[in-house]
């Protein structure tokens, strides 16, 4: 019931920025937050950033002063400004968004986009 579209990956060298987009649509009342999780093969998946209906944030250690979660004004769609790219941030960057109705939660998941990070 709820689409999460990824657009935005893509090569860059490092240093470079690069900026992801997350369009979220269908039942989207009961969002209580959205965020950027990545992966790379073979290791869990880790949260980069996420933000509340709200508009707290929340940031990983390592993305701390490069990576900049942020919405638009309807709050359907998220962004992650990622700046000073590094080689070890190449992974595969999914969209979240986290669901709760009464006492039942679900995690939604976009199809992903690929960022690499070359020397």
């Amino acid at each position: 019931q709820v689409r999460l579209v990824e657009s935005g990956g893509g090569s860059v060298q490092a240093g470079g920025s690069l900026t992801l987009s997350c369009a979220a649509s269908g039942n989207l009342r009961d969002v209580r937050s959205m965020g950027w999780y990545r992966q790379v093969p073979g290791t869990q998946r880790e949260m980069v950033a996420t933000i509340t209906t709200g508009g707290s944030t929340n940031t990983a250690e390592f993305a701390k002063g490069r990576f900049t979660i942020s919405r638009d004004n309807a709050k359907t769609t998220i962004f992650l400004q990622m700046n000073d790219l590094k080689p070890e941030d190449t992974a595969v960057y999914y969209c979240n968004a986290y669901v709760t109705v009464m006492h039942d939660d679900h995690n939604w998941w976009g199809q992903g986009t690929q960022v690499t990070v070359s020397a």
